[in-house]
């Protein structure tokens, strides 16, 4: 074998090596990326359980100088102990506007939504004055009085 057969050889054992290297590169990103997203799957409760925690946060801040969640604890608010299924305006003891008793809301997520976003918007009379306009922060702490029922 001459020395140019010897080069050509090499080559083409270059990229006989090449080809199986980038099959290997591959494979290895394809295992990485399935790892993620086991991994992600893996950190939604996780997700969930950080919200949840924002949530009370959030709930403290926001709400909790007006509602308690403890059922009979009413305060400014009624206790929201249980909100989420009742009907607004139905706490025993509760102090609530006219407009919201007959409103006919059912509380769930959605109409908590719309209701915190904009509470004098979505019920007009109604003596909750502070909204929560944030999307994000309303969710968590959605979530977290979801939670607080199963408590």
């Amino acid at each position: 074998m001459n020395r140019s057969q010897a080069t050509k050889g090499n080559h083409i054992i270059s990229a006989g090596v090449a080809a199986a290297s980038l099959t290997t590169s591959v494979t290895r990103a394809r295992a990485f990326v399935a790892g993620l997203l086991a991994a992600a799957g893996l950190l939604l409760p996780a997700a969930a359980s950080a919200q949840q925690v924002d949530g009370e946060r959030l709930f403290r801040q926001r709400c909790g100088t007006c509602h308690s969640l403890e059922p009979g604890q009413n305060r400014v608010g009624p206790h929201l102990s249980g909100v989420i299924g009742r009907m607004a305006g139905s706490v025993e003891d509760g102090r609530y506007s006219a407009a919201l008793r007959e409103s006919g809301i059912v509380w769930d997520s959605q109409s908590l939504d719309a209701f915190l976003a904009a509470p004098r918007q979505r019920v007009p009379g109604t003596s909750m004055t502070v909204g929560v306009p944030n999307a994000a922060q309303r969710a968590a702490i959605i979530v977290y009085l979801e939670g607080a029922v199963t408590r």
